[in-house]
Protein backbone atom coordinates (compact mmCIF):
# COMPACT_ATOMS: atom_id res chain seq x y z
CA UNK A 1 0.00 0.00 0.00
CA UNK A 2 2.77 2.36 0.85
CA UNK A 3 4.51 1.84 -2.53
CA UNK A 4 1.25 2.22 -4.42
CA UNK A 5 0.44 5.46 -2.64
CA UNK A 6 3.70 6.97 -3.82
CA UNK A 7 3.15 6.12 -7.44
CA UNK A 8 2.90 9.11 -9.72
CA UNK A 9 -0.30 9.68 -11.53
CA UNK A 10 1.78 10.10 -14.68
CA UNK A 11 2.52 6.36 -14.66
CA UNK A 12 -1.11 5.27 -14.58
CA UNK A 13 -2.64 4.41 -17.96
CA UNK A 14 -6.45 3.79 -17.90
CA UNK A 15 -7.70 0.72 -19.80
CA UNK A 16 -11.14 -0.69 -20.63
CA UNK A 17 -12.53 -4.03 -19.52
CA UNK A 18 -11.22 -5.83 -22.61
CA UNK A 19 -7.70 -4.56 -22.05
CA UNK A 20 -7.68 -1.78 -24.68
CA UNK A 21 -6.49 1.72 -23.98
CA UNK A 22 -9.22 4.01 -22.77
CA UNK A 23 -7.61 6.94 -24.65
CA UNK A 24 -4.86 7.29 -27.20
CA UNK A 25 -1.29 7.27 -25.86
CA UNK A 26 -0.68 10.80 -27.09
CA UNK A 27 -3.71 12.14 -25.27
CA UNK A 28 -2.72 10.42 -22.05
CA UNK A 29 0.82 11.65 -22.35
CA UNK A 30 -0.23 15.24 -23.00
CA UNK A 31 -2.68 15.18 -20.12
CA UNK A 32 -0.63 13.35 -17.48
CA UNK A 33 3.03 13.67 -18.34
CA UNK A 34 3.05 17.49 -18.21
CA UNK A 35 1.10 18.52 -15.17
CA UNK A 36 0.21 22.16 -14.94
CA UNK A 37 0.60 24.31 -11.94
CA UNK A 38 3.22 26.35 -10.20
CA UNK A 39 5.28 23.33 -9.18
CA UNK A 40 5.19 21.55 -12.53
CA UNK A 41 8.53 20.66 -14.11
CA UNK A 42 9.58 22.28 -17.37
CA UNK A 43 10.15 19.82 -20.23
CA UNK A 44 10.32 22.43 -22.94
CA UNK A 45 13.77 21.34 -24.09
CA UNK A 46 13.04 17.59 -24.52
CA UNK A 47 10.74 15.48 -26.60
CA UNK A 48 9.07 12.22 -25.58
CA UNK A 49 8.21 9.42 -27.99
CA UNK A 50 6.62 6.04 -27.26
CA UNK A 51 6.26 2.73 -28.98
CA UNK A 52 2.96 0.97 -29.62
CA UNK A 53 1.23 0.67 -26.27
CA UNK A 54 -0.88 -2.23 -27.55
CA UNK A 55 2.17 -4.46 -27.77
CA UNK A 56 3.60 -6.39 -24.91
CA UNK A 57 6.95 -4.52 -25.03
CA UNK A 58 7.60 -1.65 -22.70
CA UNK A 59 7.33 1.96 -23.81
CA UNK A 60 10.62 3.75 -24.59
CA UNK A 61 11.17 7.40 -23.68
CA UNK A 62 13.89 9.16 -25.70
CA UNK A 63 15.30 12.53 -24.65
CA UNK A 64 16.79 14.84 -27.28
CA UNK A 65 16.88 18.59 -28.00
CA UNK A 66 13.46 19.85 -28.90
CA UNK A 67 13.18 21.31 -32.41
CA UNK A 68 9.50 22.02 -32.51
CA UNK A 69 7.71 25.34 -32.46
CA UNK A 70 10.24 27.04 -30.17
CA UNK A 71 11.86 30.16 -31.60
CA UNK A 72 15.57 29.94 -32.10
CA UNK A 73 17.66 32.36 -30.12
CA UNK A 74 19.29 35.04 -32.33
CA UNK A 75 23.01 34.81 -32.64
CA UNK A 76 24.89 37.63 -30.96
CA UNK A 77 27.49 39.75 -32.75
CA UNK A 78 28.11 43.12 -34.38
CA UNK A 79 25.41 44.39 -36.73
CA UNK A 80 26.81 45.82 -39.95
CA UNK A 81 24.60 48.04 -42.07
CA UNK A 82 25.15 48.23 -45.77
CA UNK A 83 25.50 51.58 -47.49
CA UNK A 84 21.99 51.30 -48.86
CA UNK A 85 20.52 50.98 -45.35
CA UNK A 86 22.28 54.03 -43.89
CA UNK A 87 19.70 56.64 -43.00
CA UNK A 88 20.18 60.44 -43.11
CA UNK A 89 20.26 60.37 -39.31
CA UNK A 90 23.28 58.06 -39.39
CA UNK A 91 25.02 60.32 -41.89
CA UNK A 92 24.35 63.35 -39.68
CA UNK A 93 25.69 61.46 -36.70
CA UNK A 94 28.87 60.69 -38.65
CA UNK A 95 29.24 64.37 -39.57
CA UNK A 96 28.83 65.37 -35.93
CA UNK A 97 31.48 62.83 -34.94
CA UNK A 98 33.94 64.20 -37.50
CA UNK A 99 33.18 67.77 -36.45
CA UNK A 100 33.78 66.90 -32.78
CA UNK A 101 37.14 65.31 -33.55
CA UNK A 102 38.20 68.29 -35.67
CA UNK A 103 37.08 70.78 -32.98
CA UNK A 104 39.00 68.88 -30.33
CA UNK A 105 42.18 68.87 -32.39
CA UNK A 106 41.92 72.59 -33.19
CA UNK A 107 41.19 73.53 -29.57
CA UNK A 108 44.18 71.51 -28.39
CA UNK A 109 46.37 73.25 -31.00
CA UNK A 110 45.22 76.73 -29.94
CA UNK A 111 45.83 75.98 -26.26
CA UNK A 112 49.27 74.57 -27.04
CA UNK A 113 50.21 77.72 -28.94
CA UNK A 114 48.98 80.01 -26.15
CA UNK A 115 50.87 78.00 -23.54
CA UNK A 116 54.01 78.12 -25.65
CA UNK A 117 54.24 74.35 -26.07
CA UNK A 118 53.04 74.05 -29.66
CA UNK A 119 54.50 75.23 -32.95
CA UNK A 120 52.61 77.24 -35.56
CA UNK A 121 53.11 77.84 -39.26
CA UNK A 122 53.95 81.48 -40.01
CA UNK A 123 54.13 83.30 -43.35
CA UNK A 124 56.13 86.37 -42.34
CA UNK A 125 55.27 88.46 -45.39
CA UNK A 126 51.56 87.71 -45.28
CA UNK A 127 51.36 88.18 -41.51
CA UNK A 128 53.00 91.61 -41.85
CA UNK A 129 50.44 92.67 -44.48
CA UNK A 130 47.57 91.51 -42.29
CA UNK A 131 48.89 93.42 -39.29
CA UNK A 132 49.27 96.60 -41.39
CA UNK A 133 45.70 96.22 -42.65
CA UNK A 134 44.30 95.91 -39.12
CA UNK A 135 46.31 98.89 -37.95
CA UNK A 136 45.11 100.96 -40.92
CA UNK A 137 41.52 100.01 -40.19
CA UNK A 138 41.82 101.36 -36.64
CA UNK A 139 43.35 104.62 -37.94
CA UNK A 140 40.70 105.05 -40.62
CA UNK A 141 37.98 104.54 -38.04
CA UNK A 142 39.54 107.29 -35.95
CA UNK A 143 39.58 109.63 -38.97
CA UNK A 144 35.91 108.88 -39.60
CA UNK A 145 35.06 109.61 -35.97
CA UNK A 146 36.87 112.96 -36.06
CA UNK A 147 35.28 113.91 -39.40
CA UNK A 148 31.84 113.11 -37.98
CA UNK A 149 32.57 115.38 -35.02
CA UNK A 150 33.62 118.16 -37.42
CA UNK A 151 30.47 117.65 -39.47
CA UNK A 152 28.27 117.84 -36.36
CA UNK A 153 29.95 121.00 -35.10
CA UNK A 154 29.86 122.62 -38.53
CA UNK A 155 26.15 121.84 -38.82
CA UNK A 156 25.51 123.62 -35.51
CA UNK A 157 27.52 126.62 -36.72
CA UNK A 158 25.49 126.76 -39.95
CA UNK A 159 22.26 126.75 -37.98
CA UNK A 160 23.51 129.56 -35.73
CA UNK A 161 24.66 131.64 -38.72
CA UNK A 162 21.24 131.30 -40.37
CA UNK A 163 19.50 132.43 -37.20
CA UNK A 164 21.95 135.31 -36.82
CA UNK A 165 21.38 136.37 -40.44
CA UNK A 166 17.61 136.35 -39.92
CA UNK A 167 18.02 138.49 -36.78
CA UNK A 168 20.20 141.06 -38.64
CA UNK A 169 17.73 141.20 -41.52
CA UNK A 170 14.83 141.85 -39.11
CA UNK A 171 16.77 144.64 -37.37
CA UNK A 172 17.68 146.12 -40.74
CA UNK A 173 14.00 146.61 -41.47
CA UNK A 174 13.17 148.02 -38.05
CA UNK A 175 16.18 150.34 -37.70
CA UNK A 176 16.23 152.87 -40.55
CA UNK A 177 19.31 154.63 -39.21
CA UNK A 178 21.31 151.31 -39.23
CA UNK A 179 19.61 149.74 -42.20
CA UNK A 180 22.77 149.30 -44.29
CA UNK A 181 24.96 148.05 -41.44
CA UNK A 182 22.47 145.40 -40.37
CA UNK A 183 21.88 144.48 -44.00
CA UNK A 184 25.61 143.89 -44.68
CA UNK A 185 25.90 141.57 -41.70
CA UNK A 186 22.73 139.72 -42.63
CA UNK A 187 24.05 139.07 -46.16
CA UNK A 188 27.45 137.96 -44.82
CA UNK A 189 25.94 135.44 -42.39
CA UNK A 190 23.63 134.03 -45.05
CA UNK A 191 26.55 133.62 -47.46
CA UNK A 192 28.64 131.88 -44.81
CA UNK A 193 25.71 129.60 -44.03
CA UNK A 194 25.30 128.74 -47.70
CA UNK A 195 29.00 128.00 -48.16
CA UNK A 196 28.91 126.01 -44.93
CA UNK A 197 26.16 123.81 -46.32
CA UNK A 198 28.30 123.20 -49.40
CA UNK A 199 31.29 122.28 -47.26
CA UNK A 200 29.09 120.08 -45.08
CA UNK A 201 27.96 118.10 -48.14
CA UNK A 202 31.58 117.54 -49.16
CA UNK A 203 32.57 116.40 -45.65
CA UNK A 204 29.63 114.02 -45.37
CA UNK A 205 30.48 112.54 -48.77
CA UNK A 206 34.05 112.02 -47.58
CA UNK A 207 32.79 110.30 -44.41
CA UNK A 208 30.42 108.02 -46.33
CA UNK A 209 33.08 106.93 -48.84
CA UNK A 210 35.75 106.18 -46.24
CA UNK A 211 33.17 104.43 -44.04
CA UNK A 212 32.20 102.18 -46.99
CA UNK A 213 35.86 101.36 -47.53
CA UNK A 214 36.36 100.42 -43.88
CA UNK A 215 33.09 98.67 -43.00
CA UNK A 216 32.55 96.80 -46.26
CA UNK A 217 35.69 96.43 -48.37
CA UNK A 218 38.26 96.05 -45.59
CA UNK A 219 35.87 94.10 -43.35
CA UNK A 220 35.17 91.63 -46.16
CA UNK A 221 38.90 91.04 -46.50
CA UNK A 222 39.26 90.58 -42.74
CA UNK A 223 36.54 87.89 -42.83
CA UNK A 224 38.62 85.99 -45.39
CA UNK A 225 41.66 86.47 -43.16
CA UNK A 226 39.81 84.91 -40.22
CA UNK A 227 38.93 81.91 -42.38
CA UNK A 228 42.58 81.67 -43.40
CA UNK A 229 43.71 81.75 -39.78
CA UNK A 230 41.26 78.97 -38.84
CA UNK A 231 42.51 76.89 -41.77
CA UNK A 232 46.06 77.45 -40.53
CA UNK A 233 45.08 76.12 -37.09
CA UNK A 234 43.53 73.01 -38.68
CA UNK A 235 46.65 72.43 -40.75
CA UNK A 236 48.94 72.78 -37.72
CA UNK A 237 46.72 70.49 -35.63
CA UNK A 238 46.90 67.61 -38.14
CA UNK A 239 50.59 68.32 -38.76
CA UNK A 240 51.25 67.94 -35.04
CA UNK A 241 49.31 64.65 -34.94
CA UNK A 242 51.35 63.26 -37.82
CA UNK A 243 54.63 64.30 -36.20
CA UNK A 244 53.67 62.62 -32.93
CA UNK A 245 52.74 59.38 -34.70
CA UNK A 246 55.99 59.38 -36.67
CA UNK A 247 57.96 59.63 -33.43
CA UNK A 248 56.28 56.49 -32.06
CA UNK A 249 56.78 52.84 -32.96
CA UNK A 250 55.94 51.51 -36.40
CA UNK A 251 54.07 48.22 -36.27
CA UNK A 252 50.96 46.59 -37.65
CA UNK A 253 48.80 48.58 -35.22
CA UNK A 254 50.26 52.05 -35.77
CA UNK A 255 50.94 51.96 -39.52
CA UNK A 256 47.23 52.28 -40.52
CA UNK A 257 46.93 55.25 -38.16
CA UNK A 258 50.00 56.88 -39.66
CA UNK A 259 48.69 56.40 -43.19
CA UNK A 260 45.31 57.88 -42.26
CA UNK A 261 46.99 60.82 -40.52
CA UNK A 262 49.17 61.39 -43.60
CA UNK A 263 46.08 61.55 -45.82
CA UNK A 264 44.32 64.00 -43.51
CA UNK A 265 47.45 66.13 -43.26
CA UNK A 266 47.68 66.34 -47.05
CA UNK A 267 44.05 67.42 -47.34
CA UNK A 268 44.41 70.24 -44.82
CA UNK A 269 47.75 71.27 -46.26
CA UNK A 270 46.19 71.82 -49.68
CA UNK A 271 43.30 73.70 -48.07
CA UNK A 272 45.71 75.93 -46.15
CA UNK A 273 47.82 76.74 -49.21
CA UNK A 274 44.71 77.61 -51.24
CA UNK A 275 43.42 79.96 -48.52
CA UNK A 276 46.82 81.60 -48.20
CA UNK A 277 46.92 82.23 -51.94
CA UNK A 278 43.36 83.63 -51.92
CA UNK A 279 44.15 86.02 -49.06
CA UNK A 280 47.30 87.26 -50.80
CA UNK A 281 45.34 88.08 -53.95
CA UNK A 282 42.58 89.70 -51.90
CA UNK A 283 45.06 91.94 -50.09
CA UNK A 284 46.61 93.00 -53.38
CA UNK A 285 43.27 94.05 -54.88
CA UNK A 286 42.27 95.75 -51.64
CA UNK A 287 45.42 97.84 -51.64
CA UNK A 288 44.79 99.01 -55.20
CA UNK A 289 41.17 99.87 -54.45
CA UNK A 290 42.07 101.62 -51.19
CA UNK A 291 44.63 103.86 -52.88
CA UNK A 292 42.17 104.84 -55.60
CA UNK A 293 39.32 105.62 -53.20
CA UNK A 294 41.40 107.54 -50.67
CA UNK A 295 43.21 109.47 -53.40
CA UNK A 296 39.92 110.93 -54.67
CA UNK A 297 38.43 111.50 -51.21
CA UNK A 298 41.49 113.25 -49.83
CA UNK A 299 41.57 115.64 -52.82
CA UNK A 300 37.88 116.36 -52.27
CA UNK A 301 38.37 117.05 -48.57
CA UNK A 302 41.37 119.32 -49.12
CA UNK A 303 39.86 121.38 -51.95
CA UNK A 304 36.55 121.86 -50.12
CA UNK A 305 38.18 122.98 -46.86
CA UNK A 306 40.64 125.29 -48.64
CA UNK A 307 37.95 126.94 -50.79
CA UNK A 308 35.62 127.45 -47.83
CA UNK A 309 38.15 129.18 -45.56
CA UNK A 310 39.50 131.21 -48.50
CA UNK A 311 35.99 132.47 -49.13
CA UNK A 312 36.09 131.19 -52.68
CA UNK A 313 32.47 130.24 -53.26
CA UNK A 314 32.99 129.48 -56.93
CA UNK A 315 35.86 127.06 -56.25
CA UNK A 316 33.81 125.37 -53.51
CA UNK A 317 30.89 124.75 -55.83
CA UNK A 318 33.23 123.55 -58.56
CA UNK A 319 34.66 120.97 -56.17
CA UNK A 320 31.22 119.48 -55.57
CA UNK A 321 30.53 119.34 -59.30
CA UNK A 322 33.86 117.61 -59.89
CA UNK A 323 32.87 114.76 -57.57
CA UNK A 324 29.18 114.73 -58.61
CA UNK A 325 27.93 115.69 -55.15
CA UNK A 326 24.41 117.04 -54.82
CA UNK A 327 24.07 120.00 -52.51
CA UNK A 328 21.71 119.39 -49.60
CA UNK A 329 19.50 122.44 -49.17
CA UNK A 330 18.62 123.38 -45.58
CA UNK A 331 15.01 122.68 -44.62
CA UNK A 332 14.48 120.21 -47.49
CA UNK A 333 13.15 116.68 -47.38
CA UNK A 334 16.68 115.40 -46.79
CA UNK A 335 17.20 113.54 -50.08
CA UNK A 336 20.29 111.46 -50.42
CA UNK A 337 23.28 113.70 -51.00
CA UNK A 338 25.52 110.73 -51.74
CA UNK A 339 25.96 109.73 -55.32
CA UNK A 340 28.38 107.02 -56.34
CA UNK A 341 31.02 108.07 -58.82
Amino acid sequence: MTEESHRSSAAEIPVTSNGDLDQSPETVFQRDSFPSGPGAPNFSESCVTSSNFASTTEGIIESRPYKGAMNEQPKSGAVVLSDDLKSPAMEKLDLVRKWSINTYKCTRQILSEKLGRGSRTVDMELEAQIEVLRDNKRKYQNVIKLAQTLSSQLSQIMQTQRQLGDAFADLSLKSPELHEEFGYNADTQKLLSKNGDTLLSAINFFISSVNTLVDKTIEDTLINIKQYEFTRVEYDAYRTDLEELNLGPRDATTMPKIELSQQQFQVYREKYEKMRSDVSVKLKFLEENKVKVLHNQLILFHNAIAAYYAGNQQQLEQTLKQFHIKLKMPGGDSPSWLEEH
